[in-house]
């Protein structure tokens, strides 16, 4: 089982936490990983695209010429797809591009990311996360104690607007709390910065 040093929000060593092999100890799976990425990233794209079809665009009921002895080719209607200002063939319609994962590759692809996090050396167990006001300088402080000054993900047990808002306009640093990880994120931020509290509710729910 893996041991991770846990810090204070001032960074200083207060203790240590076995963490669960089930969970933070697998061999990370890159296939899965990458389906929950690409699975995530469907599920967030509006699909409100659209294009007129001939039917669609106003205008070009009347025939432009007659269908014989013009020279030209024969034509019905200035809306075609091949004339200026036409409608557009097959071009894009509203669509719904969500679908889903079964259970197994979604827990999966979750502890795979977790693991990936420890293997790496990015995870930050931190004892606990906790702010008094709003002050986006202590969260600033905290990162910088921590050594997360890049792309963090603040991870908290229960939703703490103290700390949300806090953290809100700090660039590259988003918050989250267990029932709102995405593999997606885990991977996209460099260090992974998670309370005690909610290193227990994630064993709970994926071991």
């Amino acid at each position: 089982m893996p041991n991770i040093a846990v810090v204070d929000m001032a960074g200083k060593s207060v203790g240590e936490i076995t963490l669960s092999d089930a969970v933070f100890g697998i061999k990370p799976n890159a296939a899965v990983m990458h389906a929950a990425v690409v699975n995530y990233l469907a599920n967030k794209r509006q699909g409100t695209q659209s294009t007129l079809t001939r039917t669609e665009v106003s205008g070009g009921g009347k025939k432009p010429w007659r269908q014989k002895g013009t020279g030209h080719a024969r034509q019905g209607s200035t809306r075609a797809p091949q004339w200026t200002h036409g409608g557009i063939a097959l071009g894009p319609k509203p669509r719904d591009y969500s679908y889903s994962l079964n259970k197994k590759e979604r827990r999966l692809g979750m502890k795979s990311a977790l693991s990936t996090k420890v293997v790496d050396e990015n995870l930050v167990v931190v004892d606990s996360i906790k702010l008094e006001s709003y002050k986006t300088k202590a969260v600033v402080e905290m990162l910088k104690a921590l050594g997360a000054e890049g792309k963090a993900l603040i991870v908290t047990a229960e939703s703490d607007k103290t700390v949300v808002k806090s953290a809100a306009n700090i660039p590259g640093v988003k918050t989250a709390t267990v029932n709102t990880l995405s593999v997606y994120d885990i991977l996209n931020y460099d260090k992974f910065i998670v309370s005690s509290e909610a290193v227990k509710k994630i064993e709970e729910v994926y071991a």
